[in-house]
């Protein structure tokens, strides 16, 4: 179904409830008045209410309207928040170095203001212990709180056991934070080299120039 209002000879209806440009109320007039009166002040006749009996029509510039309401509706998708959750999947007898390894990754989820699910595979007798799971869950949530928060508490489902960790900061947040932490480091790299190419280009003495002496012969205190 079409969204566009429907604006000057478009309008068919009799008579129409007139709003004026700067929002005042005109009443209730015939269209073709209305018509008239827009075509007066160089600006649209615009049908905004088309269900009100009459139509509520209003004075405007179409174009303006239009193009304010197309960058209003950018705006509100450029701050619009998706969260994306991702997932982390660990055994209940996970060895330190692949834990150490997966806790890396939950760490970079989070920093960058995503949300984690992770999840215990039980397999075999593993099933008879979840207190395994849980323990395990309990140490990766201690391990990275300063970057999130249980969001959903560990919970058995079949032969897994979940919980979700949500970050503290938003995605946004995160998204500005690493912006300004890479433009920091470009900062940084380009005045490194920038002092490379100084130390590079400065003048330097030879090395086999070496200060001259006096010969003692020349010494005014001593008789020849």
């Amino acid at each position: 179904m079409s969204t566009e209002l429907r604006i000057n000879d478009r309008i068919r209806v009799p008579e129409v409830r007139l709003v004026g440009p700067n929002g005042e109320t005109v009443g209730i007039v015939p269209t073709d008045q209305a018509l008239k009166l827009a075509n007066e002040a160089d600006l649209d006749l615009v049908e905004v209410a088309p269900t009100a009996r009459p139509p509520v029509c209003k004075l405007m510039d179409y174009g303006k309207f239009k193009y304010e309401n197309a960058q209003k509706a950018r705006e509100a998708r450029r701050n619009q928040t998706n969260v994306v959750i991702k997932e982390m999947k660990l055994r209940p007898k996970i060895d330190q170095h692949d834990y150490d390894t997966k806790k890396g990754h939950v760490v970079r989820f989070l920093a960058a203001g995503d949300k984690v699910k992770i999840t215990i595979m039980f397999r075999g007798r593993e099933q008879h212990r979840p207190e395994l799971g849980f323990r395990l869950l309990q140490k990766l949530a201690e391990d990275v709180s300063e970057l999130g928060f249980v969001e959903s508490s560990p919970k058995q489902d079949g032969r897994n056991m979940i919980m979700v960790l949500g970050p503290h900061k938003k995605k946004s947040e995160a998204k500005a934070e690493i912006k300004a932490a890479k433009v920091t480091r470009a900062a940084e790299k380009a005045a490194e080299q920038a002092e490379e190419r100084a130390e590079r280009q400065a003048p330097q003495e030879p090395a086999d120039k070496k200060p001259r002496k006096r010969s003692e012969n020349l010494d005014p205190d001593i008789d020849l």
